[in-house]
Order: structure tokens, then sequence, then C-alpha cells
């Protein structure tokens, strides 16, 4: 295996990201086709309601609830949080006061 390739300041480069991404989608891969071998195999999870039964529902669930977060909080979370660009660098106009430039 080839050793990472230093970097100007003389730290070792990060591993690549590529290869964690592979790994995550092995990983789900794995388990969804567990998930399908315990479906056609009879084995009972107990579900409560009809839907938990299928494969890979609680991943897909989980996905989708993963993208809703993101959205509400892009939409909805950051005007209320956002601020002007130059915020904290407002100088003072008001009469008397002094301006810190």
């Amino acid at each position: 295996m080839p050793s990472p390739k230093p970097s100007p300041g003389g730290k070792s480069a990060p591993p690549a990201p590529r290869k964690y991404f592979k790994l995550l989608v092995a990983a789900c891969g794995f388990f969804l086709l567990l998930d399908l071998v315990f479906r056609l195999t009879g084995f009972d999870k107990h579900p409560y309601l009809k839907w938990e039964q299928w494969p890979g529902f609680y991943g897909i669930g989980a996905f989708a609830a993963c993208i809703l977060l993101v959205t509400i909080s892009r939409f909805v979370v950051r005007p209320l949080v956002k601020r002007d660009e130059d915020y904290y660098e407002k100088s003072s106009s008001e009469p008397g006061g002094k301006s810190d430039a």
C-alpha cells in the first residue's frame, strides 16, 4: 500500500474521502441484503405496523428524515438566524458614540 504524500507543511495528506464513501455504500448494501435474507427466510421482526416489514424501510425512512431536516434548516431556520455581512463591524453612527475604526 503506498504511503500518503507529504504536504508542503510536513504533514501527511488525509485519506481519500472516496474510500470512506465506498465503505459506507458497501455497509448499506450489506445490511439491505441481510434484511432481504431475513424477509425471504421468514424471520419475524415483530413489527407494530405492516410497512415495518418491508426490506429497507428503516434505512429509507432515516434518509428521508435527514433530507427533511436539511431542507427545514435551510429554508426555515437559516433566514431566522442569518445576519448581515457587516453585522459585527458596523460603525457607531449615534451622536457621541465613538468608532473603533
